[in-house]
């Protein structure tokens, strides 16, 4: 034990450690994921529904696995074993984690990969001549060419992989450092843009107007998902950052800060993306292509549209690789604590596996793999996988932390890991009470709603 201690690499900055976070909670599920489950659930009530449980939930999760992470200094498997002591059976909520990292990743590197892709088409000028509906259509080609995107998936993990081999202070944080103030510059530039469209005024209704009749149980229940997927909780992402944090470092203030970025983000992506929607009168719920099908139709129309599209999406590509090395990190630092093996060999191990387990994902759009699965589930295999973790899987592993941060540890134990290096002592009192009350029976009632029960 005492010899890993010592060994474990921390993080160089603030700033570093910082961006690291707030890269992986904004990454693809603030740009990607939001905008089209938006889309999906009618706007405005969910968008609210999802700010009230990033509040009453995602932040106080948020702390529970930052404080778990830095008190025990192992991942999540680790974290869980050490700290739960005799009670032998947390050790699986941390290998919970691990397997929704897993299942995460491979599909979340398909969508990664086609920002790779659309990279290298905005390089070719891919939009020139062409209408709107034949922008979109780019898309459904590339998500029905499974050899491309296994091309670009094997790519795109050889450099998530990369950045992970090199550990992190010299991988991790220092190209999250660079990445993630080019990432808000490039939002912010997109959207004055967006600003000035016709249906821009259509969207900020679509987004703000709460409409009741739009939001249904499985809405609520993705909503949860959605606050745990944009702040990476119930993965074991924070649980690892934070086993990497100087005792020194302020806890809740960093939730409260890249809890702000998260939504902040999300929010202005909605914002950038809706207008375009509205002006040309696409349907808002497009589905995991949104972001593909709607962008490039906005870049067609400015000038300078090639060196626009292509920052933008090589920077979606950053966005998207703060994310994979987060995810990629946790099943890292979980086989080299487990098995012992090197960081090095570790990444190469999971890099290998994860892009077989991706090979279905990357199928799925022609069915070339599991033909029948359609038919059987009543959506592909990468639709099946993504609903699976996000609506269920992240729900469910936050509901057994919040269980594990405020009725199993010691009360001794938890306060000091949440307090140590804060100013902000008055964040106790009312975060135990959401993570012993609010978090488990709001994540209960919605489960139980979904499920019918309610």
């Amino acid at each position: 034990m005492k010899p890993k201690e010592k060994l474990r690499e921390h993080w160089g900055s603030r700033l570093g450690f910082l961006m690291a976070t707030a890269g992986s909670a904004v990454g693809l599920g603030s740009l990607w994921k939001f905008p089209y489950v938006t889309g999906q659930n009618g706007g405005g009530l969910f968008v609210l529904a999802y700010l009230v449980f990033t509040l009453l939930i995602g932040i106080p999760i948020f702390l529970s696995e930052m404080m778990i992470g830095r008190t025990a200094e192992r991942g999540p498997v680790g974290a869980f074993t050490s700290l739960g002591g005799k009670e032998k059976g947390w050790r699986f909520v941390g290998w919970s984690c691990v397997i929704v990292s897993f299942l995460v990743l491979s599909f979340y590197a398909v969508v990664s990969s086609w920002a790779l892709n659309y990279s290298l088409l905005s390089l070719l000028n891919f939009t020139r001549g062409k209408n709107p509906e034949q922008i979109r259509q780019v898309f459904e080609n590339l998500y029905q060419a499974s050899d491309i995107n296994l091309l670009w998936t094997f790519l795109f993990l050889a450099l998530t992989t990369g950045i992970v081999y090199r550990g992190i202070r010299k991988g991790i944080e220092f190209w999250s450092k660079i990445l993630m103030p080019a990432l808000f510059l490039i939002l912010i530039t997109l959207l004055l843009y967006s600003v000035t469209l016709e249906g821009f005024p259509e969207a900020f209704r679509f987004i703000f107007y709460p409409n009741v009749n739009k939001l249904s149980p499985t809405g609520l229940l993705q909503a949860l998902g959605l606050a745990c997927f944009t702040l990476s909780l119930g993965m074991g992402i924070i649980i690892t950052y934070g086993s990497y944090m100087q005792k020194s470092e302020d806890i809740p203030k960093t939730a409260v800060i890249v809890a702000g970025i998260a939504v902040l983000v999300s929010l202005l992506a909605a914002l950038m993306i809706f207008p375009i929607i509205f002006t040309f009168n696409f349907p808002p719920e497009e589905g995991p292509g949104l972001l593909f099908k709607t962008l490039p139709v906005l870049f067609e129309k400015l000038p300078g549209s090639l060196l626009l599209s292509t920052i933008f999406f090589l920077l979606v590509v950053f966005a998207a690789l703060t994310s994979t090395i987060s995810i990629m990190e946790v099943l890292v630092a979980t086989i080299t604590e487990t098995f012992g093996v090197s960081r090095g060999k570790g990444a190469l191990i999971v890099g290998g596996i994860v892009f077989v387990v991706a090979i279905p994902s990357a199928a799925s759009g022609s069915n070339g793999i599991f033909t029948h699965w359609t038919e059987v589930y009543g959506m592909n295999f990468f639709d099946t996988l993504n609903d699976f973790c996000f609506t269920w899987l992240l729900p469910i592993n936050a509901l057994f932390i919040a269980f594990f941060a405020g009725w199993s540890l010691s009360k001794q134990v938890r306060k000091d890991g949440l307090l140590e290096g804060s100013s902000w002592a008055f964040f106790y009192p009312p975060w135990i009470f959401l993570v012993r009350w609010v978090v488990p029976l709001g994540i209960l009632f919605i489960i139980l709603q979904q499920s019918g029960v309610v």
